[in-house]
């Protein structure tokens, strides 16, 4: 069942929103759901010095300045998508929190990269990192940086496999991206050192073709849900993050798993999805289960 919100996109004025918003609205007019605008206002008392009072017309000004905010992204939003349903929010508490409590009447939220405070280029914003590790629903990162290829439209969806939980949500986002956007979907498998734990009398020959065979399974269904995606499989022996970040450089969207097979029960966001999500240059979606 769709959430209520559709997709979910932060605005708070920086580059980077402006990005996310229109790769947003982009994304929600393919999918025929609305898209809502959410500018957090953070309360006087949480502010870094509490103890010095704010002038007496304080929140007015922030509530002013949200206004113009979320005015301006609907403006971004109807450029990217003519017609498309667009609602605002203004709410009120700590930003990340509040955002996370939203995701739960999602089915996507998007973020930039990088917020307004962020200082390093290579590192995700505080908020945006909070979101990959608890949000309810998967998370788009939207990175600024001009495409790699001459016409990303035409690129394809890159997904991760490795047969965990989390991967088979992750494959269920990268079919559906493919088929409405009419591309090519990479199915990546790495073997890693991690396999060779697991198969410690295994021979390399013999784990790569276990791996193609596995990978083949995982894709069998949905070969069949989506026979109109095309599908090439890659599987290599390489470390699985820097696997990922190099196909997803010739890829429109990268889509990992929130957490792969080394995981456990309680962890929050896996090594692999957190240096994709750092590291990739392309909009990469994590799948976090709703």
């Amino acid at each position: 069942m769709a959430g209520a919100r559709g997709i979910l996109v932060g605005a708070d004025g920086s580059a980077p929103s402006k990005v996310a918003i229109d790769w947003a609205a982009r994304e929600a007019a393919s999918r025929n759901v609305p898209l809502t605008l959410v500018h957090v206002l953070t309360p006087a008392m949480m502010m870094m010095w509490p103890e010095v009072a704010m002038p007496p017309d304080y929140t007015r000004w922030q509530e002013e300045q949200g206004q113009e905010i979320l005015h301006a992204a609907a403006q971004v939003a109807e450029e990217a998508a003519a017609g498309l349903q667009v609602r605002s929010e203004m709410p009120t508490g700590p930003t990340l929190a509040t955002l996370i409590e939203l995701t739960g009447d999602a089915d996507l939220v998007v973020v930039g990269s990088r917020g307004r405070g962020a200082l390093a280029r290579g590192l995700l914003g505080s908020v945006s990192s909070g979101l990959v590790r608890h949000a309810h629903c998967p998370v788009a990162i939207i990175h600024d940086e001009d495409p790699l290829m001459d016409r990303p439209a035409d690129a394809p969806i890159v997904v991760g496999i490795d047969g965990s939980p989390a991967s088979e949500v992750a494959t269920a986002i990268a079919f559906d991206l493919a088929s409405r956007r009419g591309v090519e979907l990479v199915a990546v498998h790495a073997i890693s050192d991690s396999d060779l734990i697991e198969s410690p009398r295994v021979d390399y020959a013999t784990l790569e073709q276990k791996a193609n065979e596995i990978l083949g399974e995982r894709l069998a269904g949905w070969g069949e849900r989506y026979p109109d995606v095309r599908v090439r499989r890659v599987v290599e022996w390489a470390r699985p993050a820097n696997m990922l970040v190099r196909e997803g450089e010739k890829a429109q969207v990268l889509v990992v798993g929130s957490h792969g097979r080394g995981g456990f029960a309680g962890m929050l966001l896996g090594s692999v999805a957190s240096s994709v999500a750092q590291a990739a240059r392309m909009p990469v979606i994590v799948a976090r289960k709703p």
